[in-house]
């Protein structure tokens, strides 16, 4: 072989590995941003929202991670629903939140000693313990109904699932525009923003410091919204991530919901004026009546 000829092959070889980052610019070019991204960025003025934790807890005949307690709140209120994904004995995505069916389902043991079509002799429990005749659904079957109503969806992933399996469920339901990764650490967040560059991340910022953490990494600003805690924070926190034009979001779910029910509904409104702009609640209506959010 000639000098010139290994001097064109070795200028190929240096040529396609290119730079890391360059490499990840390029696929990230490739993909479209989700929705998401545009509409929660944080712009002064914008109507405060609802988190529905768990797709509706505390319902009535309307178990939690059940897609019909989803639409029965969704034809009430504007929100969004965080829900929980695991994954069956055959490798099925569903919404479940504990390891275990007796206090959800009339069934009992782990989850995932069960396949998805074993799941289906089950009903769904509501938190009062009433059976219903509901099922515990399919990931993909939620991901279907909430492309099509428009209704966006807060993932939380379970230990047995990995972030790469509902990222994928995602990308083939094509529901990149209405769903949200949740992920609790630096690591998480990292290493959901290397497999979809493209997709909204909700981020823990419980303080300044974690805040501090999460803007050293190579994730974008705008692929975040702040997930403040279940406490409130202090307010120069808010000030700080309004100020990057991202979005906070309160867990309002336990503590804080009981403080608003016994001391007055005008808290929601108060933590609203702190600097929250959604409000992750185990009390949808009662929170959105005090929010003034219409359907």
């Amino acid at each position: 072989m000639s000098r010139i000829t290994i001097l064109l092959a070795l200028l190929i070889i240096f040529s396609c590995k290119g730079k890391p980052n360059e490499t990840k610019e390029a696929v990230t070019n490739e993909v479209k941003a989700s929705d998401l991204i545009e509409t929660f960025k944080y712009t002064e003025g914008t109507e405060p929202m609802i988190s529905v934790h768990r797709g509706g807890v505390g319902l009535a005949n309307y178990p939690e991670n059940c897609l019909e307690t989803i639409e029965y709140v969704n034809d009430s209120i504007s929100a969004v629903f965080e829900i929980d994904v695991a994954k069956t004995k055959d490798d099925v995505l569903v919404l479940m939140h504990d390891n275990t069916l007796e206090r959800t389902t009339t069934g009992a043991d782990r989850l995932d000693k069960y396949t998805y079509q074993e799941l289906q002799e089950f009903n769904l429990v509501d938190d009062f313990g009433n059976e219903t005749s509901f099922k515990i659904p399919k990931f993909a079957d939620v991901l279907t109904w909430a492309k099509a109503n428009n209704a966006i969806l807060t993932v939380d992933i379970k230990r047995s699932v990995d972030v790469a399996e509902v990222i994928e469920a995602i990308r083939e339901q094509k529901a990149e525009d209405v769903s949200v990764i949740i992920t609790y650490d630096v690591k998480q967040a990292l290493k959901a923003y290397d497999l979809a560059p493209d997709l909204l991340l909700s981020v823990s910022a419980r303080n300044l410091e974690e805040l501090d953490w999460l803007l050293e990494t190579e994730i974008p600003k705008q692929n975040m919204i702040a997930f403040t805690g279940t406490r409130l924070s202090d307010v120069k926190l808010y000030d700080k991530l309004h100020t990057l034009g991202i979005t906070t979001m309160l867990g309002t779910l336990g503590n804080l919901d009981k403080q608003a029910e016994a001391r007055g509904e005008n808290l929601y409104m108060t933590w609203r004026n702190l600097g929250i702009d959604v409000f992750a609640t185990d009390r949808p209506f009662q929170a959105a009546a005090a929010l003034n959010i219409l359907k």
